[in-house]
C-alpha cells in the first residue's frame, strides 16, 4: 500500500457525528474501556481485547514503543478477519475476497514512525450513511483501521477528531453548564418509595423527570448497589448529558440525594438543583416501607448473596454485639424482621440527622405510588398556574406606569 493512498484519513467533529446519526458508530477500544463509558449508540468492535491492551501497554513502558507496535501488529493480523466481518455486518458492506492478514502486514511493514507519518487527517463532514470509528484520542488505532477499510472499499469510513476524549470533554461541558429549571425534590424516609413515585411520574410526564438513581445504577445507600449494575462516573455523566440534551420544557422533578449516589459524585449543576428545589415529603406506614425494600433488595438469589456480603459493614456501624446478627437473620429467612430492624436502628436515625431540619411545602402518602404521582402532578400544575397569574398581575402596574409616564410627557 503506497504512502499516497494513506495520506488522507477523514476525521469529523464529535458533535456533528452525534447530530447526524450515522449508519454505524464503532468503538475500537477494548471491552473494558467501552464498559466504563462510550458514545451513545456505539457498538464495541475492539481492535485489541483487554489482555492484548495490557500486554502491549507493558511492552511500551518496559521495552520500547517499537516492541509494543510489533506485538500489536502481530495481534492485529491474527484478529483482522473477525474485526472486518463485524464491521461489515454493521455497515451492511461486502468484504472483498483478499488476504486481510497480508494486507495488514504490508500496510504496517514500515514500523510505527512511518505509519504515523503516512496517516494524516483531513476534515470530513459525516452524514447518515457514514460508518464512524473512534478510539481513545483519535490516534493510530482508529486512523489505521479507517485507512485499511477504505482501501478495501468502505469509502464511507471516517473517524472522530480527538476520539473518545473529545466526546468526554463535550459531556463535561454540557453537564457543568446546565441551568436547571424550577426544581421539585422528592424526600422521605428510606422505603417510602420515592423512586417508585418518580417512575410513575416519569410515565405521566417524562419531560419533567430526572432519575439520578437509574443513571447511576445505584439506590444511593450503603446497600444501594444490591441487584444493580453501578455505573462509572463517566457513564453516569454521559447518561446525564443525554437527558439534559432532551430538555426540560417545564419543571425538573428529582429525588433528594446526598452529594454521592453510590460511588458517583453529583455534578455541581445537579446538586444546586436539588439543594435549591422545592421539597415534597413522601410518607408511608412502616409495614409498607418494609415490603417495598424486601421486594426491591431481595428480588433474586444474586441479590441475597450481595446483601449478605454488605451487611457486616452495617453490623460494624451498629456495634460489636450486632456482629453476625443481621447476616444470621437473612440466612434464616427473617427478611422482613431484618429490614424493619435496619430501618429503625440505622436508616431512619441517619435520615433524621441529615434531613430533619429541611422544610417541605407538602406531604404525600406514597403507599400507592401512582396516586402519589398524580397528586404531585396536580400540585405542581396548580403552583405553576398560580405563579403565572401572579407574574401577569405584577406586570399590569408596570405597563400602567409606563403609559402614565408617556401621557405626562405629552
Amino acid at each position: 500500500m503506497s504512502s499516497a493512498a494513506l495520506l488522507s484519513v477523514p476525521m469529523a467533529d464529535v458533535e456533528r457525528v452525534l447530530d447526524c446519526a450515522p449508519r454505524a458508530l464503532v468503538d475500537l477500544r477494548s471491552p473494558g474501556e467501552f464498559a466504563a463509558d462510550h458514545l451513545p449508540g456505539a457498538e464495541n468492535v475492539p481492535l485489541f481485547g483487554d489482555l492484548d491492551r495490557a500486554v502491549i501497554g507493558t511492552l511500551y513502558v518496559q521495552r520500547s514503543p517499537e516492541s509494543a507496535f510489533e506485538e500489536g501488529r502481530a495481534r492485529t493480523r491474527a484478529g483482522i478477519a473477525e474485526l472486518t466481518a463485524r464491521v461489515a455486518a454493521l455497515a451492511r458492506w461486502d468484504v472483498p475476497a483478499v488476504d486481510l492478514a497480508e494486507r495488514v502486514a504490508r500496510m504496517t511493514a514500515g514500523g510505527i514512525e512511518r505509519l504515523e507519518q503516512e496517516l494524516g487527517a483531513t476534515r470530513a463532514v459525516p452524514d447518515p450513511e457514514s460508518v464512524v470509528f473512534y478510539c481513545w484520542r483519535g490516534g493510530l488505532r482508529s486512523r489505521a483501521v479507517i485507512a485499511f477499510l477504505r482501501q478495501l472499499g468502505l469509502r464511507s469510513a471516517l473517524g472522530i477528531e480527538g476520539g473518545y476524549r473529545s466526546y468526554r470533554r463535550s459531556v463535561r461541558r454540557r453537564v457543568e453548564q446546565w441551568k436547571a429549571p424550577e426544581s421539585f425534590v422528592l424526600r422521605g424516609l428510606t422505603g417510602v418509595g420515592k423512586t417508585l413515585v418518580l417512575r410513575e411520574l416519569l410515565q405521566m410526564r417524562p419531560e419533567w423527570c430526572l432519575d439520578l438513581e437509574a443513571h447511576a445504577g445505584h439506590r444511593s445507600s450503603i446497600l444501594g448497589m444490591v441487584g444493580l449494575e453501578p455505573a462509572s462516573q463517566k457513564l453516569f455523566e454521559s447518561r446525564l448529558a443525554r437527558r439534559i440534551a432532551q430538555g426540560f420544557p417545564g419543571p425538573c422533578v428529582v429525588e433528594g440525594e446526598s452529594r454521592k449516589v453510590g460511588d458517583v459524585i453529583l455534578p455541581s449543576s445537579v446538586w444546586r438543583a436539588i439543594e435549591g428545589g422545592t421539597s415534597f415529603e413522601l410518607v408511608a406506614p412502616l409495614e409498607r416501607r418494609v415490603r417495598v425494600l424486601v421486594e426491591d433488595y431481595l428480588a433474586g438469589p444474586r441479590s441475597r448473596v450481595e446483601l449478605a456480603a454488605r451487611l457486616p459493614f452495617i453490623e460494624l456501624r451498629l456495634g460489636k454485639r450486632w456482629s453476625g446478627v443481621l447476616v444470621g437473620m437473612l440466612e434464616s429467612g427473617r427478611e422482613e424482621e431484618l429490614v424493619e430492624l435496619l430501618l429503625e436502628r440505622y436508616y431512619d436515625p441517619l435520615y433524621r440527622h441529615s434531613e430533619g431540619r429541611r422544610g417541605c411545602v407538602a406531604r404525600f402518602d406514597s403507599s400507592a405510588p401512582r396516586g402519589a404521582a398524580e397528586e404531585i402532578q396536580r400540585w405542581i400544575e396548580k403552583d405553576r398556574a398560580r405563579a403565572s397569574v401572579v407574574a401577569k398581575a405584577s406586570a399590569v402596574p408596570a405597563r400602567a406606569s409606563a403609559s402614565a409616564a408617556r401621557v405626562a410627557d405629552l
